[in-house]
């Protein structure tokens, strides 16, 4: 049986590496890696969360750019981590901010309870923050797969989400 733990902490560690800084061409322009953090709320069972995430990605192509989120969830009983990874295009029409949307697939890993997978869609903006810095603004929409009413309040989702990222 593969330890989740452990593989999800290595394909992190993985994508990190593999989007480490090169040379800078811009915050969206190919070549480009972004890192970003995340803070927010959340309810599943009849629990509270803090949701903490950390995600990466490379811009292989202007605008165009692949990568993997992880969210782990504290503060509530069972422990929960979801991996996600994205693809997304950003817009580079204005230095002061740029319309993005992207798509993702997730695995959410919920302790003494079977995975759930879901996909779906994000869209918003990023504005500068600083020299490499921006603020990330948008709306996301989430549809489990596979969905079981018993243990799932709602099969789909939307929600806003704020995001601080780093262009490296």
């Amino acid at each position: 049986m593969i330890n989740t733990n452990n593989l999800f902490i290595s394909l992190l560690t993985l994508f990190f590496i593999l989007a480490s800084p090169g040379t800078y061409a811009g915050p969206f322009s190919e070549g480009s890696s972004r890192v970003s953090v995340a803070l927010g709320n959340g309810r599943l069972l009849n629990e509270d969360y803090l949701i903490i995430g950390v995600g990466a990605g490379y811009y292989f192509a202007d605008g165009l750019e692949v990568g993997l989120d992880a969210d782990f969830w504290t503060g509530g009983d069972p422990t929960i981590r979801e991996l996600t990874p994205t693809l997304q295009y950003v817009f580079q029409k204005s230095s002061s901010f740029n319309p993005y949307f992207g798509v993702f697939y997730n695995r959410t890993y919920i302790n003494n309870t079977p995975n759930s997978d879901a996909a779906g869609y994000r869209a918003g903006v990023y504005m500068p923050a600083g020299e490499r810095a921006y603020f990330g603004f948008g709306i996301v929409y989430s549809k489990l797969q596979d969905c079981s009413n018993s243990l799932f309040f709602d099969c789909s989702d939307t929600y806003s989400e704020l995001t601080l990222m780093f262009s490296l």
